[in-house]
Formats: C-alpha cells, sequence, structure tokens
C-alpha cells in the first residue's frame, strides 16, 4: 500500500512533465547511441572508442579485468547506462514529495540489482572462468551451500559458519562479573586491570537492537579491554532479549530499568559522586533521554556523555526513513500485535537489503556460483546474533522520533513532562561514521543545535559498527575531531569538515585521553560488587 502511494505521487507527476519525458527519450537515445559505438569499437569495427560509464564508487561488482573485455564490457556497459536512466526516471520530477521520491529511487535500485550481470552464470567472466577451471565443482559446492543455508533457515538454527564463535569462549571475554540484575538488564563490572584508576566510573549503554557485545568481541579489537587498560572502571548494560510476555514495555521502561536504575548501582557500589556514560546507536538515543530529564530535575550525577552514532534529531536520519511511513508502521504494529514483538530476522533483513549489493547479491555470488565459504569473523558472528524488540517499545521509537522527531522538538515526555536537551550542560563527545545508512553522520551531527555544552565531535573512517569498532592498530583508519565550545557560533556539518583536525589511526585514544581530561586524579580502584554471575551474563545468551 505505501509503494501504491509512491507509485501514484510519481506516476501523475512525471505524466503531466513533458519537459522530464522528453529529456528522459533523450537519454534513453544518447544511450542507445553510445552503447553501439562502443560495441561496434570493442569487436574492431570501429576506432577506440572509451567506455561511456564507469561503476560507482564503493561498487565492487565489476572488479575482476575481465569486465572490460568484450562480450562482458558490454554487459557491464549495458547494465550501467540502464541504472543511470532509471535513476534519471524517479527522481527530479517537479511535485513529487521528496520522502516519496527517496523510497521510489530505492527501491527501483534494488530492482536493478537483481539483474545486474555480476549475478547470473553466464554474464559473469570470473564465475565463468572458475567454471571451467573447476569443471563446474564450483556450481556443485554452491548447490550444496544453498541447501546448507535454505536448512538453517527453515530450522531457525545458527548459521553453520558462524559456529566456530561463541560467546563466553572467543567472544565477551573480557572478565567482569555481573553486579545488578532487573527485568531488563544484568549490569557488567569489569575487573580492572591497572593498579590505580580514573576515580568517575563509566556506563557503557549498547542498543537492544543489537546485542552488548559488539564493544566486546575478540580479545584484540574489544572496546572494554581498551578501557580497562587506560584505567577506567567500566560498567556494560547487558539487554534481556524480550519475548512474548514484555509486549508492553515501552521507551519509559527501558529509560528507568535501564541507565537510571544502572547509575543508581554504580553508584552504591563505588560511591563515586559523578559517572561518564556512553550510549551506542538507540542506546545513545536512551541515554540523551536520560540526560536531559537528569537536567530538567537538577540531578547532576553524569560527569560526560559520549553518543556513538547515536541520533537525536530524525529529520534526516537515514534510508532507514525509507521504511518509516504512517502505513508502514501500522502494519508493522498489526504483525507485532500477533506475537508481541518484533522477530530480530525483520531487522536484520532492513539492515541488509540497505547495503544489498554487499550482503546480499555478492554473498550469493561468492558462495553460490563461485562455491567458496565465506571466511566468518568475530563481527559478522555477532551481527547474526539478533534481539527482538517489544512490541509497544517498537512502535514508541517509529512513532515518537522517525515520524514525530518528539526529542528534538521538545515534545517527548518523561514522568509526564517534556524534556530538552538545551538542558543539558555536560561535556558531549560525538562520533559520527563516514558510511553510515543508519545514523548519518550528519544526522548524529544535530547535537550541536540540541545541546548547550562544549560538543567534541569525531568524523570516523567506516559504516555504522565497523566505525566504532575501530581499535588502534587497525589498517588504513583515519578520522577527524573538533570541538565546538557552548558559545561559539554554528557550523554546518561541511564547513565543519573541512577545519576540522585530520588524524590517522584509531579514534579511540581520542577519546580516552578527552575522558581522562574530564576526570580526577587517579586512584586504588573500587571494589567489585555482588556477584550475581561471571561475565558475559545471562542475559546476552537468552535467544
Amino acid at each position: 500500500m505505501a509503494l501504491a502511494s509512491v507509485l501514484s505521487d510519481w506516476s501523475v507527476h512525471l505524466a503531466t512533465s513533458p519537459g522530464k519525458q522528453m529529456a528522459l527519450w533523450q537519454q534513453a537515445a544518447e544511450n542507445m547511441t553510445v552503447l553501439s559505438r562502443f560495441a561496434m569499437s570493442s569487436f574492431g569495427q570501429l576506432d577506440e572508442v572509451q567506455a561511456p560509464t564507469k561503476p560507482k564508487p564503493g561498487d565492487r561488482r565489476f572488479q575482476d579485468e575481465a569486465w572490460s573485455q568484450p562480450p562482458f564490457s558490454l554487459y557491464q556497459q549495458a547494465f550501467l547506462l540502464a541504472e543511470e536512466w532509471v535513476e534519471a526516471a524517479t527522481t527530479g520530477i517537479a511535485g513529487v514529495d521528496a520522502a516519496d521520491e527517496k523510497s521510489l529511487s530505492f527501491t527501483a535500485r534494488q530492482v536493478c540489482d537483481v539483474f545486474s550481470p555480476s549475478n547470473f552464470l553466464l554474464t559473469n567472466p570470473e564465475v565463468m572462468r572458475r567454471t571451467h577451471e573447476e569443471k563446474g565443482l564450483n556450481l556443485t559446492k554452491g548447490a550444496s551451500h544453498f541447501v546448507t543455508d535454505a536448512l538453517a533457515a527453515l530450522t531457525g538454527s545458527a548459521a553453520p559458519e558462524t559456529r566456530p564463535f561463541a560467546v563466553g569462549e572467543n567472544l565477551a571475554t573480557t572478565p567482569g562479573q555481573v553486579v545488578f540484575r532487573n527485568h531488563l538488564m544484568e549490569l557488567i563490572q569489569y575487573e580492572p586491570t591497572t593498579k590505580t584508576v580514573h576515580p568517575e566510573p563509566l556506563l557503557i549503554i549498547p542498543a537492544w537492537i543489537m546485542k552488548y557485545y559488539i564493544l566486546d568481541l575478540s580479545q584484540e579489537n574489544s572496546m572494554v579491554r581498551y578501557l580497562t587498560s587506560q584505567g577506567f572502571t567500566v560498567f556494560m548494560i547487558s539487554w534481556r532479549n524480550p519475548g512474548a510476555e514484555d509486549a508492553e514495555l515501552g521507551m519509559n521502561d527501558y529509560l528507568q530499568q535501564g541507565p537510571l536504575a544502572a547509575l543508581d548501582a554504580i553508584q552504591k557500589i563505588t560511591k563515586s559522586a559523578k559517572v561518564h556514560t556512553a550510549g551506542y546507536c538507540l542506546g545513545g538515543t536512551l541515554l540523551s533521554i536520560a540526560a536531559a530529564a537528569m537536567a530538567r530535575d537538577g540531578d547532576d550525577r553524569l560527569a560526560s556523555v559520549t553518543l556513538f552514532t547515536a541520533q537525536t534529531d530524525f529529520t534526516e536520519a537515514g534510508e532507514l526513513m525509507l521504511f518509516v511511513n504512517e502505513s508502514q508502521v501500522s502494519f508493522l504494529e498489526d504483525v507485532m500485535r500477533d506475537k508481541g514483538y518484533l522477530d530480530g530476522s525483520r531487522m536484520a533483513g532492513a539492515f541488509q537489503i540497505l547495503q544489498s549489493n554487499n550482503l546480499i547479491w555478492s554473498r550469493i555470488k561468492r558462495e553460490y556460483l563461485l562455491g567458496e565459504h565465506s571466511s566468518i569473523n568475530d563481527m559478522m558472528a555477532w551481527n547474526a546474533d539478533t534481539t527482538r524488540m517489544p512490541a509497544r517499545m517498537h512502535s514508541d521509537y517509529l512513532r515518537k522520533f522517525f515520524l514525530k522527531n518528539e526529542l528534538a522538538s521538545g515534545k517527548y515526555e518523561v514522568g509526564g513532562h517534556p524534556v530538552a536537551l538545551r538542558d543539558v550542560h555536560v561535556p558531549v563527545f560525538a562520533v559520527g561514521t563516514e558510511t553510515d545508512h543508519v545514523a548519518p553522520w550528519k544526522s548524529v551531527f544535530k547535537i550541536h543545535t540540541l545541546c548547550r555544552s562544549d560538543v567534541t565531535f569525531v568524523l570516523t573512517k567506516g559504516g555504522h559498527n565497523a566505525g566504532i569498532v575501530s581499535e588502534p592498530g587497525h589498517p588504513r583508519r583515519h578520522f577527524r575531531v573538533q570541538t565546538v565550545r557552548e558559545d561559539d557560533h554554528y557550523v554546518s556539518p561541511d564547513e565543519w569538515q573541512e577545519s576540522a583536525i585530520l588524524k590517522e589511526g584509531s579514534w579511540w585514544p581520542e577519546w580516552t585521553s578527552w575522558l581522562a581530561a574530564k576526570s580526577g586524579q587517579r586512584k586504588s580502584p573500587p571494589k567489585m560488587g555482588q556477584l550475581l554471575a561471571m561475565a558475559p551474563g545471562t542475559y546476552v545468551m537468552m535467544e
């Protein structure tokens, strides 16, 4: 129904735009002409003609050298020219609603991706070469991989390639213990690894769309392990994987039983008056709400606020907005009403579609046509460990943030009264990533316009997850950083990007230096809290 509305908006306005129609006819004719000349040149009937177009940056489908040789070069050029024409046909039409234009262009791009010559045996030179070399064994292997994956999907069992990784064995292995538990979360306190620590503990609030151990993957790329090595007392929230009985849990429940309950427990354990806080993705949005509510109520326990790819203003919330309108939210609510939660596979599917070339079609080619099995890494294993979301919470999230943008407009209520980020005066450290499809960095950057405090912003290489898990020593990493003081004039994201300092390497040391500067004199580590379970705890194991 949502797509039908989009198609109607597009078709009516295109039908009444003769200039646009003429331009599309002209582009189609020019494409046919240049493609014909390129074909004749490829087969020696004309002097050499340069390829009419090139793949877009980041498009890795046509990297093999054989794509530059006929007839595969013709398949590639015909597809790319058609793709460009479809993009022109679905954009730039006067009168079409901007959201409808984005939805239609995205949908058209997905349809085009299906018919890419890289997806088929007879039009992909890399696959044909492998088939010839292995005498078809690659296709036999591919069929076996397909059957294995299909059975795993039908039975709901773990994909075979994820089995070498296990939580508590080679994932989430930083020593620690669960020191507090309520219905929604377990609070993990990690053991100190230095003789002295900064007096202010650090509370990390991950998103419940994902499991917390994205920040404690393997030993070499664990943010938690790095933080403890830098003298920080780290606490981590591990969210419960909700079931049907949790259908009525909303955002306020996550606020009260999450960061606010954790702060109480941390202060009871450490006796510290101030606590550093960090929130990741949706966890960062929740932290922002908590900080605003605490500031409104005169609660000054926060030493600082750090936001990892977390949005507080949802007017430019990225390509996920393509899935969020009144029609689709209502449909999701009907789906969730049946089970009481949104199944993790639906959210995972949405994220995959946002990067279908890299996450869907390239995998199909690699595993089912080339017969290769992906060498999975720790992040891929974590990504397959999906979580559910309570029906009411997810409905609150989509309606109050994505559709109504209540937090940024000062209409979001906590305890029956609205909160506003302008009340937040503690130092803020915010991280955006260059290629984030979930929380675009320019959307994350909007924190500058909402809170009245010094904001240190980092823009780092990578996507929503890989940009955050960017440990020191990770190759080919860089970031930009700049602090905008509370009294400074506003600068736009583009102006900020031009003036920010470019640094090579991981942004983690930049953050820990910032935290250290906002901390007191180091002292002996606090005692561990009451042992309820050893890390990684029990909630993370819930399926």
